[in-house]
């Protein structure tokens, strides 16, 4: 049986998409919660990964390793970098990096990844399948686009870090999980694609807007996800 695989980080962000989950099921490896079921018609597996590229790779692997996948989706809150995004906005990854990822002094540019390249493109078939899902259902209260996500083990509060990540890699947001889940995939050979909702954005206090947030954030992302599943 085919899956398709949804990485998350937080409670709240599986929580929302476990509401719209029919027959599941939980399977249980090492200290992980597997939950099967259906969105829709589709066959999916969802898991909260924990916080963090190291906690996403790991539960990615894990997850490659048990199931068989059609493909990955990553979903979950992020920060905007790109001036042009609001609080409750969505970023469809076209492709993603690791913003925190140097080995510059070796000559390779800043998030280049020995063995990937400076870059993780989400599969084309995907993110074509979003594009099209988007342009037929116009009417929506926030903006959705396709952009870049870049991924690093710090939660950005910093206004000086967000432009310089937005200037060095023209990403739209940022998060924590997403590169790394897509790393994974990348190298394992199974599709990715990311869906990240605005839950804040980095000024110095973001921390009690992210909170104030995620919920907005995780249910977008869910919705986003079932309407896929509906479609396709």
């Amino acid at each position: 049986m085919k899956y398709i695989g949804i990485v998350v980080a937080m409670d709240e962000e599986r929580q929302e998409i476990l509401d719209l989950m029919k027959d599941t099921e939980v399977k249980q490896i090492y200290n992980l919660r597997f939950i099967t079921g259906k969105i829709q018609k589709k066959n999916c597996v969802l898991i909260k990964s924990g916080i963090g590229k190291v906690n996403a790779a790991r539960t990615t692997q894990i997850l490659i390793d048990n199931f068989d996948l059609e493909y990955v989706i990553n979903a979950g809150a992020a920060g905007a970098i790109n001036y042009l995004l609001n609080i409750g906005d969505v970023v469809i990854a076209k492709h993603v990096v690791q913003h925190d990822f140097d080995i510059t002094a070796f000559g390779h540019s800043k998030g280049y990844i020995t063995g990937v390249g400076d870059k993780i493109i989400c599969d084309r078939g995907l993110v074509a399948a979003f594009e099209n899902m988007l342009k037929s259902r116009e009417e929506r209260i926030y903006n959705i686009k396709m952009g870049i996500v870049a991924s690093g083990d710090i939660f950005c509060t910093q206004i000086e870090m967000k432009n310089k990540i937005n200037a060095k890699f023209n990403a739209d947001v940022v998060d924590m999980e997403c590169a790394s889940v897509g790393q994974v995939c990348y190298l394992d050979d199974i599709p990715f694609i990311s869906i990240r909702c605005i839950s804040d954005i980095p000024n110095g206090s973001n921390e009690t807007t992210f909170d104030e947030n995620l919920k907005l954030a995780s249910k977008r992302c869910a919705n986003i996800i079932n309407d896929f599943c509906c479609q396709f």
